[in-house]
């Protein structure tokens, strides 16, 4: 027997900002609202399918530090030029983090900072 991850958990200042960009980067839908103002999205198909969702848990606190794992996109419909440029058009923006200029990969920020790489290799919906 083996785990599965099933959801990722991010903690951010505003999930509405976060679920509007993230579901229209993943093609993902609001799945559940918490009232403590926190939000699940994910796969239209719901939880438990080969996609993880996400939870947006809301907090005031500020980022300590720059985190110690991030996300990897790959494009599915597009080369990853056209995606970046829709990325960006969607509120990421260049991100910084020692990078040479020679990856094959761009790393971006979603709106509150939290990093991401837009990888080259195009990927197969599921």
């Amino acid at each position: 027997m083996a785990c599965r991850i099933s959801e990722l958990v991010l903690e951010c200042r505003d999930p509405e900002l976060l679920a509007t960009f993230w579901c229209e980067v993943l093609d993902f839908v609001v799945l559940d609202r918490e009232s403590d103002g926190s939000l699940e999205i994910g796969p239209r198909a719901g939880f438990g399918g080969a996609q993880p969702t996400i939870v947006l848990s809301r907090t005031d606190e500020p980022r300590q530090a720059k985190p110690r794992l991030h996300v990897d996109v790959n494009a599915t419909d597009r080369d990853q030029e056209a995606e970046l440029e829709r990325l960006l058009a969607l509120g990421a923006r260049p991100a910084d983090v020692g990078q040479t200029g020679e990856e094959s990969w761009h790393v971006l920020a979603d709106p509150e900072g939290n990093e991401f790489c837009l990888l080259r290799r195009r990927l197969d919906p599921l």
